[in-house]
């Protein structure tokens, strides 16, 4: 791989908007991600962190801007008279097929195997032969601890295993670029960790990725660099470090107090006066 290669954004956003009827979610948005990268969008609800992830593989089409995978358009070409032409399924396909995508919900086939579920994008969407899918899923179950529940079906997991089966299901098309939409919010508390461990390995390994959470104790531990979003817009981005350590807007102290106070609620015993029932 040469040096011009590897300084090509992995995924680049330039001037992103999108609104949903009169609402403008993403406004000039702007954001590169380098390979290797970690990158966590945090902020409040309705910020735009979602729609900024499905931007970046076209699951949502943007309504300005421009969507690059690797230096090549995603969605849209640009004609001779500056206008913009939406490109054909197949070439969005084809310039998005080294992306994958971790959705909240597992979205697992019930009536299919484990394995089956895994194996689903590469025979179903990529035509490739069913011996050759298999092995392949078999390898993306055991990257992520699971190579014993091939046979399962997705009823006999827990909501931690079946999120990790999603995990793998993402890993089996080899992407290099993970994109992870709050990987654990359909998750009990004490099935968190586990997906966790497994998003970790990965970024360990060098895996690419963008990730939507409100998990702040994990991004500040997994990711190169967290984004600050609010209405549409990047607010502030740094190393975690310097981000949850030293902000430099009023808007990000605000949110991390609120987070932090949530924390220590949660953790707050109800006090007993000494009142009977």
């Amino acid at each position: 791989m040469n040096a011009s290669a590897v300084s090509v954004p992995m995924v680049s956003l330039k001037g992103v908007c999108k609104s949903y009827g009169p609402v403008q979610v993403l406004q000039d948005f702007e954001l590169d991600v380098a390979r290797g990268e970690v990158v966590t969008l945090i902020g409040p609800s309705g910020s735009g962190k979602t729609t900024a992830l499905r931007c970046m593989n076209f699951l949502e089409a943007h309504d300005a801007g421009e969507v690059r995978i690797r230096g090549a358009l995603l969605g849209y070409s640009t004609r001779s008279d500056g206008t913009r032409q939406r490109e054909s399924e197949r070439s969005v396909a084809e310039v998005r097929a080294c992306v994958a995508m971790v959705f909240q919900q597992f979205n697992l086939w019930p009536h299919m195997r484990v394995i089956e579920n895994v194996m689903a994008p590469l025979t179903i969407a990529r035509g490739v032969p069913a011996e050759q899918a298999r092995a392949r899923a078999q390898k993306a179950l055991e990257r992520v601890g699971l190579g014993a529940k091939a046979q399962a079906y997705p009823a006999q997991l827990s909501g931690g295993q079946q999120q990790r089966v999603g995990i793998a299901r993402a890993l089996v098309v080899e992407p290099e670029v993970m994109l992870l939409d709050e990987p654990t919010s359909a998750l009990d508390p004490e099935l968190v960790d586990e997906v966790l461990e497994v998003i970790l390995s990965l970024a360990r390994e060098g895996m690419t990725m963008v990730m939507v959470t409100h998990e702040m104790g994990f991004a500040a531990k997994v990711s190169t660099r967290v984004v600050f979003m609010e209405a549409g817009r990047i607010v502030e981005q740094g190393p975690p470090a310097t981000l949850f350590q030293t902000p430099k807007t009023e808007r990000l102290r605000a949110f991390l107090r609120t987070w932090l106070s949530r924390q220590r609620q949660a953790f707050e015993l109800p006090v007993n006066d000494g009142a009977t029932a």
